[in-house]
């Protein structure tokens, strides 16, 4: 092969885009990869990463706060916000660095430049000088991930109006805030600045706020944001924003009145749309739903040798979602035995507010609508010796069954570090684990997870703490 005549390319370098050129070069694969602007997407770059980075920050101001109740006597803290966020950039300077190497480990060829399709199996592509030049392959993985989606009422300027970037890099702590928007990204940073003493508001026009996770987890959770003192409208929507003397009046309608809240930023977080524009798939007759690119259970398209992984292929818009879709996609490609499709039951979700959020599978109110029998059973963390012993035992584990087979239907856990729990139940779910199974599980003492094991025999009628 050429120089410009490949295996596999892959446009996007994000956390689907990268895995799946390292797949593709271990399975044998002559592979490509093509990003405008730089490795590692914005999970890397303007999401995931720099966001725990920052919330690791607000972690250690909670810990400041409540130091007392250790018996520490902490007097006057100065904080910076400007070595905080450059505590966040380096953490994802050095992931984005990591993974060019990685590339260059596995001989993967990348190629910085806008990539457009001009025929089935080739693209063009375009550097930041203007430069162009062709290549090709039999294999093209589109993984372009998505973008913030915005408010026509509510229009983005990055000064009055952030978007997740300029919220990510603030040259100074707003004194009070109004996020638009309460699924993961909205409540994430709501609760990060509430953390770091910004006064914060959290509007969603939904009745809910976190929309897709079971009703008595956000409502727990909401509960705990206005404790911690923050202003939670639902129901509610922001119809127009004003720049008046140097600060933001948001006409919010609820379901009685319109409020005019005064609020020094306002940040737009109302999800995210398909990254699916100017790359010529029209041109090639691909098929769209809802705005992201169709594809099968196999991440093909309706264009036989076009794939699609990631954001831009729907929801659910998770970088593990994505990085499992590349892998599985390579190689189905390479004609690996035994591939098996995309479970979308078995993704669990993580949102890593104050208090965490994790789940996976049916939430309860879905589940009785899906026509189940369950069982339900619930464990608070406040029954649960360790949880007592860090002084954080606000939360819950919650856990679905089907009556009448014992199957594990969902999980739903909120308190401190579940995100680093809901992998247990992820397990127990593939491998089909059921409550009578879960319940003979040696769990080890005193840890968080003996809540896990507890609300398991509580939805068993059989817990022993409560």
């Amino acid at each position: 092969m050429s120089d410009t005549q490949f295996d596999v390319i892959i446009i996007g370098a994000g956390p689907g885009g990268y895995v799946a050129a390292i797949r593709a070069a271990q399975l044998g694969l002559k592979t490509a990869i093509v990003e405008e602007k730089h490795l590692g997407g914005i999970c890397l770059n303007w999401g995931c990463i720099p966001t725990k980075a920052l919330l690791s920050g607000a972690a250690v101001a909670q810990q400041l706060k409540h130091a007392g109740q250790f018996g520490f006597t902490v007097g006057a803290v100065d904080f910076d916000i400007q070595q905080l966020v450059q505590h966040s950039r380096q953490v994802s300077s050095q992931l984005v660095q990591g993974i060019g190497q990685l590339l260059k480990k596995n001989q993967v060829t990348v190629f910085t430049a806008r990539a457009q399709f001009i025929a089935k199996e080739q693209l063009e592509l375009t550097d930041a000088e203007g430069q162009k030049q062709q290549i090709s392959a039999p294999h093209i993985i589109v993984a372009t991930g998505a973008k913030a989606a915005n408010l026509p009422q509510v229009p983005v300027d990055g000064q009055y109006v952030w978007s997740y970037k300029e919220a990510l890099i603030p040259e100074e702590l707003p004194k009070s805030l109004l996020v638009v928007g309460s699924g993961a990204i909205g409540s994430e940073f709501a609760s990060l600045y509430q953390d770091l003493g910004c006064q914060v508001t959290l509007v969603d026009i939904a009745k809910q706020i976190l929309p897709s996770e079971d009703a008595e987890v956000a409502k727990y959770v909401q509960k705990q944001f206005e404790q911690q003192g923050m202003q939670v409208l639902t129901d509610a929507a922001v119809q127009k924003i004003e720049i008046t003397n140097g600060q933001v009046q948001c006409h919010v309608e609820t379901s009685s009145e319109i409020n005019v809240i005064t609020v020094d930023k306002v940040l737009s977080a109302i999800g995210v749309r398909p990254n699916s524009q100017k790359l010529g798939l029209e041109t090639l007759g691909i098929e769209f739903e809802n705005g992201f690119i169709k594809v099968d259970q196999w991440c093909k398209t309706n264009v036989v040798g076009v794939y699609a992984i990631g954001d831009v292929a729907g929801a659910p818009c998770l970088a593990h979602k994505a990085s499992h879709e590349a892998i599985l996609c390579v190689e189905k490609i390479a004609g690996v035995a035994n591939v098996h499709a995309l479970d979308r039951t078995q993704i669990p979700g993580c949102i890593f507010t104050h208090p965490q959020v994790a789940s996976i599978g049916l939430t309860e109110q879905k589940a009785k609508a899906a026509g189940y029998s369950i069982n339900v059973g619930k464990f608070p963390l406040q029954a649960n010796g360790k949880a007592l012993a860090l002084g954080d035992s606000a939360g819950f584990i919650k856990t679905i069954f089907n009556q009448e087979t014992g199957e594990l239907l969902g999980a739903h856990m909120v308190g401190h570090e579940v995100t680093e729990h809901i992998q247990s139940f992820a397990i127990a779910k593939y491998l089909e684990a059921t409550d009578e199974s879960l319940a003979q599980v040696i769990f080890p003492h005193p840890t968080l997870s003996e809540a896990m094991h507890e609300s398991v025999l509580a939805a068993m009628q059989r817990a022993i703490h409560i």
